[in-house]
């Protein structure tokens, strides 16, 4: 069995696509609408674990970010801390290192959706 993808509900595609393939650079695969009230997003690489972002205008988003957070491996830590502090994205907890070969921190997405920027040595 493979993970295939996670599937976010967002209230604003357009904030949601900025975050996630502008500020971060996923890729984005697919966009359609199955209904006039219905669009959805699939961000990530072929053959990879993807990010669904569904926007459904009918339903408002309750809190969905309970407890989740999805991480995102980086080169160099200190530059994206430095990266997304020249995006006016506040850094929501670390620098944390729990060991000497890991080293990350947590921002948030616009749905309020922990994002985790992690560093592996």
């Amino acid at each position: 069995m493979n993970f295939c993808w996670i599937t976010l509900n967002v209230e604003d595609m357009e904030k949601s696509l900025e975050f996630y393939h502008e500020l971060l650079g996923v890729e984005i695969l697919k966009r359609f609408s199955p209904g006039k009230e219905v669009e959805i997003v699939m961000l990530g690489e072929e053959n990879k674990p993807k990010i669904e972002l569904i926007c459904n205008k009918k339903n408002k988003v309750k809190n969905q970010s309970e407890g989740i957070s999805i991480g995102f491996e980086v080169e160099w830590l200190d530059e994206a801390m430095s990266y997304v502090k020249s995006k006016n994205i506040p850094i929501k907890k670390g620098p944390i290192s729990p060991s000497p070969k890991v080293r990350f921190f947590f921002i948030e997405d616009p749905n309020g959706i922990q994002i985790q920027l992690v560093e592996n040595k």
